[in-house]
């Protein structure tokens, strides 16, 4: 077949390039500790749009570092005193939640839905800012130049996925044992993110995942599109790669491949394998860490784009219906 990226067989046992740093899980646990830390202060609005089987209402509460975080929340009518399961749905980088039909079929098989919008994207979700360094193109290095990784923006998003699975699971019409996670692009980083620092998470369904193996996306020479920021940020503050390995094992703490392995739930993965965006073995790298129990659904002719039915094997998997 046509290669983008590696073989099948390769990328089966593929394990990743991006240096992983020392302290990756105390970093983790930290961060763990703040959130928990964090006063939520959840707040529900009615939404303006409406319809007869569901409540629609926009959710909103604070993450870490006082950002205040958007969610769309819907929740079926037809429950009665029975708790029921709940969807975390995770948008693409840069964008928002989708629009409430998107998600409606979930609320009439019954199920809660909460659709997060990530903080400074294009939703409703707050950036509080406060970070030494360039901000020009986006997140993947925003905090990079802070003496602190903990001021790495994506660490405060992976976090917001992780306090709204908690949420979500405190709610009195969700069922805590029946709670998923899916996205696509950023979306199934978020997902894996969510899974991996909540792993109460009982299913998850990413699909060709981002924020994964950046040594890798580079050396492919893939830095651009979704991943650009990382070749403008050499270009403009390290030209001749004279802090290469300290750049890079900073992002090693928002490298999802090194968090991947604390997912206890089951997992579908969708990946094309001619994805030229998320690059097949940089999702692998994540993928083949994961110790549960997991399967995938591989398009070989297919890239970072629509995937044939892949929406409806991910509502099976995650509602069973």
């Amino acid at each position: 077949m046509p290669l983008a990226d590696m073989s099948l067989e390769l990328l089966k046992s593929y394990k990743g390039r991006n240096p992983r740093p020392d302290d990756f899980d105390a970093y983790w646990e930290a961060a763990l500790t703040e959130m928990k830390a964090a006063q939520a202060n959840v707040e529900r609005k009615p939404s303006a749009f409406t319809t007869t089987f569901a409540e629609c209402c926009d959710l909103y509460f604070t993450g870490v570092r006082g950002a205040r975080i958007h969610v769309k929340h819907i929740r079926p009518k037809n429950l009665g005193n029975e708790r029921g399961p709940a969807v975390l749905f995770f948008h693409g980088y840069s964008g928002r939640a989708h629009d409430w039909t998107d998600y409606l079929h979930y609320a009439a098989a019954g199920a809660s839905v909460f659709a997060m919008d990530a903080r400074g994207q294009g939703g409703a979700s707050e950036d509080m800012g406060g970070v030494k360094g360039n901000t020009l193109r986006g997140h993947i290095i925003r905090g990079l130049d802070s003496e602190d990784p903990q001021d790495l923006l994506f660490r405060h998003i992976f976090l917001d996925t992780a306090q709204l699975a908690d949420i979500a699971m405190s709610m009195p019409e969700v069922d805590a044992e029946q709670v998923y996670a899916t996205g696509w692009s950023q979306g199934g980083a978020l997902t894996l993110a969510c899974a991996s620092l909540e792993p109460r998470i009982k299913k998850l369904a990413p699909v060709y995942p981002f924020l994964c193996d950046y040594k890798r996306v580079w050396e492919m020479d893939l830095a651009k599109g979704a991943y650009e920021e990382l070749r403008q940020y050499f270009r403009s503050f390290d030209p001749q790669h004279e802090r290469e390995n300290e750049i890079f094992t900073k992002l090693g703490y928002i490298d999802l491949q090194f968090l991947a392995n604390r997912i206890r739930g089951e997992v579908l993965m969708g990946v094309g394998l001619m994805d030229t965006v998320c690059p097949p073995s940089t999702q692998f790298a994540a993928y083949n860490k994961i110790a549960s129990e997991k399967r995938l659904e591989i398009y070989p002719d297919f890239g970072h784009e629509g995937l044939p039915r892949l929406h409806e094997k991910i509502y099976q998997f995650l509602l069973g219906k």
